[in-house]
Parts: C-alpha cells; structure tokens; sequence
C-alpha cells in the first residue's frame, strides 16, 4: 500500500477538501466554513495518512496554553481522530501518533484527548492514562426578570466584535484556555449563533445554553472578575438549575460531582496532570 504521512497544509484546497470529505464521513463535521471564515489557523494541525491523494486517516494536534490556578501550562490536545473505513486495521493511527510524540514530546508539558468507547484499550498502549473530570453545579430560585439580552452571531461584524471582547477578557475559571478565540469562534459561528448574551450588569458576555429550567453556562468573558451569581441572576426567574461549562475561580456555593459523558473517556498524559486535580476541560475547548 503507498501511504503518504504528511501534516496537511490547511491552504491546499484539494487536501482540505478531502480532510473535510472524511471529517463529514465520520463526524458529520465540516471544517471548510470555519477556515473560509478565517479561524483555522496555526493552533490545529491536522496530522494525515494520504492514499491516492485523499485523506484516509487524520489525528488533529491542537496547542494549547492554560492558565491552570495561575500556572501557565503548554498542552496538547489530540482530536478528530478518524480512519476511512477500508483503510482500518492497518496501523495508521499507531504510526501517526508515534510521529506526533516524536515532534511534541520536548515541546508541551502534557497531552490529554476524549475517546470514545471502543478505544479504551487503544491510548494506554501510547501512555495514556483515564483521568476524571468534575462539573460545578447549584440550584438556584431567583425572582427576578430575565436581563441577559441574546446578541446574534450570524454575520463577520457581529463575530468580529466578540472577537475583541475575547482578547480583552481576562481569565474567569481556575482551568482557562488562553490561546482559544478561534476555537471559541468555532462554536459560535457554527452551533451557537443565538448563545452569546450580554449582561449589562456585570459588563459581562456568557455563551450559555437555556434547556427548561437548567442553564448551561458554557463561558463568561469581561475585563473584570465577575460575579456569577449575577451573571446567572440575569437570565431570569425560570432558571432552577445551573451547570458550568468550566470550572470556577471561587467553588464554595457549588456542588461538585465527577462528569459523566456517554461514550466519551478523558485521556491524559504527562506528569504535569498530577498537580491538577477535580478541574474540567472547558467545554469550548474540546476539539
């Protein structure tokens, strides 16, 4: 078989159509929009097995800073992982890996991914560890009327504004992705167009997701620590429930529980995820 390994310059159409090809195939998920629209950049690095010039298989690496309890950490997350299915069973994605490790394992303080469940056994066999996470949650009764107004994010000018409020923002939860505004950008322009609220209150925006009585509050930006008792206060009466979609800077008042995510499993390794513990990848930044 003649296999090309090779990192795919994301400017070559034909190859990214072809990733994107196989992407769709396995996911469901078109990349194409989210590089015309100027937000694929250097931060995901989709790592290929090409056949007969197509994509058959990819491992993506994405580079990562956080600010983990005010350590800056270098992580590398490993995603859209996938195999053309009469490619499978050749060891691509091992020989794929094994290049990644050698290219990043001097350059980044730990690695983590999600797997699903038929590959529990598989990420052990390259050092990989199941780890925990744990989500923040609280019930909540307040009285007052909704204030949080939605700011649609369905043109460039409106993206582009969110944009500046995400680099001005400064660090709200105790696990932050500091290099994220384009796979924040991701979401947004793509899933959740109508989930980006101001509140006037706190100079506050929150990407949250309403579903009945629970409020998923995925992410808060402001120049300012804000309150998030406030921040949930604005989103109105109806809401009894609240989930965070990051870990918070202050936990008392919250309810900690481990995340349980169907046929999803967080992977780690490096020596740098034992100084870490009952912290939760954002949710806007899974790859």
């Amino acid at each position: 078989m003649s296999y090309k390994f090779i990192k795919l310059d994301r400017t070559n159409e034909e190859m990214r159509r072809s990733f994107c090809e196989l992407s769709i195939k396995t996911f469901g998920l078109d990349f194409e929009d989210w590089y015309q629209n100027g937000y694929w950049k250097e931060n995901y690095l989709p790592y290929v097995c090409v056949k007969d010039d197509k994509v058959v298989a990819n491992v993506s690496v994405n580079p990562m800073e956080f600010n983990m309890a005010g350590r800056h950490v270098k992580l590398i997350q490993l995603g859209t992982v996938m195999t053309e299915e009469s490619e499978r069973n050749q060891g691509l994605i091992r020989k794929i890996m094994e290049k990644i490790e050698q290219d990043f394992q001097d350059k980044t303080d730990g690695f983590f991914l999600f797997g699903g469940d038929d590959v529990l056994e598989f990420y052990p066999k390259f050092g990989f560890q199941k780890a925990k996470e744990y989500q923040y949650s609280k019930t909540v009764h307040n009285t007052e009327r909704a204030s949080a107004v939605m700011l649609p994010m369905n043109q460039p000018k409106q993206w582009k504004t969110l944009e500046n409020i995400i680099e001005k923002s400064i660090c709200q939860s105790s696990m932050e992705q500091e290099n994220k505004k384009e796979l924040v950008m991701f979401y947004v322009t793509k899933f959740m167009q109508e989930n980006v609220f101001y509140i006037e209150s706190q100079n506050a925006y929150a990407i949250a997701e309403i579903e009945g009585e629970v409020l998923n509050l995925q992410q808060v930006f402001s120049e300012q620590k804000v309150d998030l008792d406030k921040i949930i206060v604005a989103f109105g009466e109806k809401i009894r429930n609240v989930k965070l979609g990051f870990s918070p800077l202050e936990t008392i008042g919250w309810e900690m529980s481990e995340l349980q995510k169907e046929d999803c499993t967080f992977f780690v390794k490096g020596e740098i995820w034992r100084d870490f513990e009952k912290l939760m990848i954002s949710v806007l930044s899974h790859t």
